[in-house]
Order: structure tokens, then C-alpha cells, then sequence
């Protein structure tokens, strides 16, 4: 890779990471209103919100929603401070559609998006997790709280083109981000 092409990445890589830091969410968490219910919200297993049946179209008010999503148990919530509305969700509320990566070996860093355009960089707190699904890989990485992104098909493979044997076991492959080693399956 050339410098320049090098320092245009790692500009967008910090600027990201910034923004990110700039974003004041909601403490949802802190939030125990009295009134309860439902809605009829469905968030997709490819990351589309549905109200009634139809798509959401305005991803300004899908990204709305996402700041005041929490989980409880097995159960999905949008919080307010008067109001506490069950939702449903097929997988995952937040679906990775892209990673960008700086450096390399060990000091490799790795910075998804979402689909609500929350970044989140792979470390301790926010660790990359493959499960298997129906004999298939199912990765997912850890937003916040409770809540995880299911990494798109395109992401996964991003990560697997990364992938490197762990250095302990040959037969482990997975990838490095802020010093952390996360498997992504067997060769």
C-alpha cells in the first residue's frame, strides 16, 4: 500500500473513531418507567426495521430508535424514561456492514459499522464472537451492552481473508485487533 493511500486510511480510521466518541446515547439502562407494553417492531435478521409489516424507511428514525434499544434477558426493549415498549428481533438488532483495519500484527486495529452507523472497534469490551447456526459460522461482535451486531456475509469474509493461525494451535484461525486474538473457526 502506498504512504499516501496509507495515511488517507488511517485519517478515515481515527475520524470515525472520533465521531464515535462524539455520540451521547441515551442511559437506557438507567431507565425504569413505570408503563409498559408492546409494539409492533420487528428488526430483520439483515438488519431492517419493520413497523406493522412494512420497512421502516426513514433511517433517520431507525437510527433514532437504535439509541433507545435495550435488552433485557432474552427480551428487546425501546426505553424512555415514561415508556417501555417489547420489540421483536429475529438475530441480532444491529447488522456489520463494514470493517476498516489499521496497522498490522499485533497492533492491528479493526473498526466496523453498523447499519445505524455506530462504529465499534474490536477489543476486550467489544469482542468478536463466531457461533455456529444451522452447521453455518454466525459471527457477531459486541456493540454495546447487551446488544451485538451480526457481521454481514461480505464483513465475515473480510475478516477471514485476514485470518492468520493462532500461535499456539495451527488449526485456529482468526484475527488480531487492540492486541486481542479473536477465533473465527478451524482450517
Amino acid at each position: 500500500m502506498s504512504s499516501e493511500r496509507s495515511n488517507r486510511a488511517e485519517t478515515l480510521f481515527q475520524t470515525l473513531l472520533d465521531e464515535q466518541k462524539c455520540k451521547k446515547l441515551p442511559p437506557v439502562q438507567q431507565w425504569q418507567p413505570q408503563r409498559s407494553g408492546s409494539i409492533d417492531i420487528r428488526i430483520a435478521r439483515d438488519g431492517t426495521w419493520y413497523h406493522e409489516g412494512s420497512a421502516i424507511q426513514r433511517t433517520a428514525m431507525v437510527q433514532l430508535f437504535s439509541t433507545i434499544l435495550r435488552r433485557d434477558g432474552d427480551a428487546y426493549y425501546l426505553v424512555t424514561p415514561v415508556e417501555k415498549l417489547a420489540i421483536s428481533v429475529d438475530d441480532a438488532p444491529f447488522l456489520a456492514i463494514a470493517v476498516n483495519r489499521d496497522g498490522e500484527g499485533a497492533q492491528q486495529r479493526l473498526l466496523f459499522t453498523t447499519n445505524v452507523q455506530e462504529h465499534v472497534l474490536a477489543d476486550a469490551e467489544h469482542p468478536l464472537d463466531v457461533r455456529e447456526r444451522d452447521g453455518e459460522p454466525a459471527p457477531y461482535i459486541h456493540v454495546r451492552d447487551d446488544l451485538w451486531a451480526l457481521l454481514s456475509r461480505n464483513v465475515f469474509y473480510e475478516l477471514v481473508d485476514m485470518a492468520e493461525p493462532h500461535h499456539d494451535d495451527a488449526g485456529r484461525l482468526g484475527v488480531r485487533s487492540c492486541g486481542e486474538w479473536f477465533e473465527l473457526g478451524h482450517s
